[in-house]
């Protein structure tokens, strides 16, 4: 039975905070840093494709930054668990956490009158993290920093449960209809503060971040203690 719990890090309520929050990411960056989403990197492959089509090569050169941002998050939450884990203190995941709440914190000091650039960079980079770490919620594959893949299965749920009754069929689809709704809340949520709040208005990802963060520092250091050295399911 041991085997066959889920650790907090996988639960679904863990992930529906963490999708609020990138909802939250991405409203912000759009609307107070550059009017660019950097939750995914699709839309900077498509521009950086189009720039050098119409022989733009400086401002398709600037998109290697956001990308190679994304690659290097990716690079380093793949490299960084096995280390962490020898420390046999706080799981990878936590560290994680704690390092985008620290990160966020220090963004809503950034002036809106610097460069968006660096903003833009640090999103990509933490987004990309995050994507690589979160992979499955209770062995549901599942994004957390876009919506795509939702929607995808949300469709799909709901032709299993017309075409064959498939009752969890639908249940899945609703589930990732309720992570596509989180997604939707963080973007409102987000806007109607970023008037008010300008800059700072990163802060109100700190709400479910914290949240997050003290569910696995306190399975770390009490239930899940004698399981630091389990793999989440999907690594």
């Amino acid at each position: 039975m041991e085997e066959k719990k889920y650790l907090v890090c996988e639960r679904k309520s863990v992930f529906a905070l963490l999708t609020v929050s990138a909802g939250m990411m991405g409203a912000y960056t759009f609307n107070l840093r550059g009017g660019v989403f950097c939750n995914a990197q699709t839309a900077n492959v498509v521009l950086m494709a189009m720039a050098i089509g119409q022989g733009n090569w400086l401002e398709g050169g600037y998109y290697l930054l956001p990308i190679s941002a994304y690659l290097a998050g990716a690079f380093l939450s793949e490299i960084l668990p096995s280390p962490v884990r020898r420390f046999g203190f706080l799981r990878w995941d936590t560290y994680l956490v704690a390092f985008e709440v620290l990160l966020l914190f220090l963004i809503g000091f950034i002036p809106l009158s610097w460069p968006h650039h660096l903003v833009q960079v640090l999103v990509n980079f933490i987004a990309s993290m995050q994507y690589n770490t979160f992979r499955q919620a209770e062995g549901i594959p599942m994004a957390t920093t876009f919506c795509t893949n939702q929607l995808r299965q949300v469709g799909v749920g709901l032709a299993k449960a017309v075409r064959k009754h498939d009752r969890e069929g639908l249940h899945r689809g609703l589930f990732f209809l309720g992570m596509l709704g989180c997604f939707f809340a963080g973007g409102v949520l987000s806007t109607a503060v970023c008037g008010f709040f300008g800059a700072k208005a990163i802060w109100l990802n700190l709400l479910p971040l914290g949240i997050v963060l003290a569910r696995l520092v306190h399975a770390d250091l009490t239930d899940e203690k004698e399981l630091l050295y389990r793999k989440p399911s999907g690594h």
